[in-house]
């Protein structure tokens, strides 16, 4: 195993990432012999085959899988070596790659552009996708942090918080709620209601607000995959909708949403920046996540200050 080359281990990961040898080659290149030759040289060291052969390209099969992650470690380490010598040198730079669950993309840009005020020589990749994406990013470790509301339970990972996180219902503003105050959850039940997928952040709070009433969650809703939808959905009347607050400061200042005042409303999460615990931070990843500490959530949306009624 010691034999196994940094080459090997790219023509491996180029293997996975286009499922052809042709397309690997081009990405890494080679010639596709050249390519094969690589991966029979690192399956001769291994004792093992690493990919399947199907109608639908390569598949990595377990022991690729097991080389794939030493192959991603690999450049992790590399790169994360190429910033601690520049750290080293006193030179400011590096690269951070930032990944955010879809509620985060409202204000991320902002805590990026500050980030980049402060380090303008960090190179800096966003990937916005949902949770289940984001996590699937971290596990592959295509991102080196993840913003997000609930850390994930099956990946090692270090969480540190950065920001409060409101969670609110909504109505269009001539919703004949809008102007009644402490409305009760059951009555809140009878509502169309507007939901998030299966497995979003958003989703797993709304459930658990509402999982105490008897066969609401068996009710039927209207699931939509993204936070506009369900804003525009709203505001033509469809439904009402479990939404964090920090997607809306625009809609509510134009008065084009309105805040339900329901009780034990808005919910208190937090927003997370998510590492894996089994590898080791970069000065780019270091001098990102003392920002966060110092300066995130002056950079998330002012829900408190503009909204004081519902954010007690």
């Amino acid at each position: 195993m010691r034999n196994i080359s940094l080459r090997q281990f790219r023509a491996v990961a180029a293997i996975r990432k286009h499922g052809k040898i042709v397309s690997a080659a081009a990405e890494l290149g080679l010639t596709p012999p050249a390519v094969t030759l690589q991966l029979k040289q690192i399956e001769a060291s291994t004792g093992l085959t690493l990919f399947d052969r199907t109608p639908d390209g390569m598949r990595p099969t377990t022991a690729g899988l097991a080389v794939l992650d030493a192959a991603q470690a690999i450049e992790e380490r590399l790169r994360a070596l190429a910033d601690e010598i520049d750290a080293i040198k006193g030179v400011r730079r590096g690269s951070l790659r930032l990944g955010v669950v879809s509620t985060a993309k409202y204000f991320a840009p902002r805590l990026m552009a500050a980030f980049i005020a402060e380090f303008p020589d960090i190179e800096m990749k966003l990937a916005v996708g949902n949770r289940a994406e984001t996590i699937e990013r971290l596990q592959d470790h295509d991102i080196d942090i993840a913003l997000m509301g609930r850390p994930p339970p099956h990946v090692p990972v270090r969480a540190v918080v950065f920001g409060d996180h409101p969670l609110v219902i909504i109505a269009a503003p001539d919703h004949p709620m809008v102007h009644r105050r402490d409305i009760a959850k059951e009555e809140i039940a009878r509502e169309s209601f507007l939901m998030r997928e299966q497995g979003s952040g958003t989703r797993i709070s709304m459930e658990i607000f509402m999982r105490e009433l008897s066969g609401w969650l068996e009710r039927p809703a209207i699931e939509m995959d993204s936070n506009e939808t369900i804003k525009q959905s709203v505001m033509a009347g469809l439904g009402i909708a479990f939404i964090s607050a920090h997607t809306i400061e625009a809609e509510l200042e134009a008065g084009r949403l309105a805040l339900l005042d329901v009780v034990g409303m808005p919910i208190r999460r937090q927003w997370f920046a998510v590492t894996r615990s089994d590898r080791g931070m970069t000065p780019a990843m270091v001098a990102f996540e003392g920002f966060l500490m110092r300066k995130g959530a002056i950079h998330l949306p002012l829900f408190g200050k503009l909204y004081p009624d519902l954010s007690s």
